[in-house]
């Protein structure tokens, strides 16, 4: 029931979107973002921190919105098993460590005001999320994502971008709720 809730409006302003590119022009501005980003994920027994990268792209429908696509990777290692749940046996609790790559495609609108070398936005993404851990399987789920961040011109076509965003999945039919921070170099066309 919960997905469906999700779902529903997120389809519907996906066709709105649709829509109203189809009466805009084709966008001929917007940027390119590649930085590194730091995942915080609840996926294994105590929250786990991941590192990788971040790649977007977003055109412009109109001056203050856009629509980006978001493309992430993230890597390293996290905590399984059955430590710290009592009773444990006389062997002791069970736990692994697992390496895991998790990657999402999202996309969504975003809006963001120029002012003066800054530009603040935010934005709302939902898409798909895969993980893999070696050892203990590999899942896809549906990912929704919350945020926004403040791009600094350095000069005319580059800035330099911090973004942090809410990013919700369900791994394994369990809900994750996570946390994604990213910066790095961005080009504006």
């Amino acid at each position: 029931m919960r997905k469906r809730l999700i779902i529903a409006p997120a389809v519907l302003l996906f066709i709105g979107l649709l829509a109203e590119m189809g009466v805009a022009q084709v966008p001929t501005s917007g940027n390119v973002y590649f930085g590194y980003t730091y995942y915080n994920t609840d996926l294994s027994l105590n929250r786990g921190n991941l590192n990788g990268w971040q790649g977007t792209l977003e055109g412009k429908l109109f001056p203050y919105l856009g629509i980006v696509a978001d493309l992430t990777g993230h890597y390293g290692t996290l905590h399984f098993g059955t430590a710290g749940t009592p009773p444990c046996p006389s062997s002791g609790c069970l736990s692994e460590d697992a390496s895991a790559h998790v990657y999402e495609a999202m996309f969504g609108p975003r809006i963001g005001v120029p002012i003066g070398k800054f530009r603040p936005f935010g934005q709302f993404e939902v898409g798909v999320a895969h993980v893999n851990t070696n050892g203990f399987g590999s899942n896809t789920s549906f990912a929704t994502a919350i945020g926004g961040g403040l791009d600094y011109r350095l000069f005319r076509p580059i800035a330099w971008r911090f973004q942090g965003d809410y990013v919700h999945t369900s791994f394994f039919g369990t809900g994750q709720n996570n946390l994604r921070l990213s910066t790095g170099l961005v080009l504006r066309f």
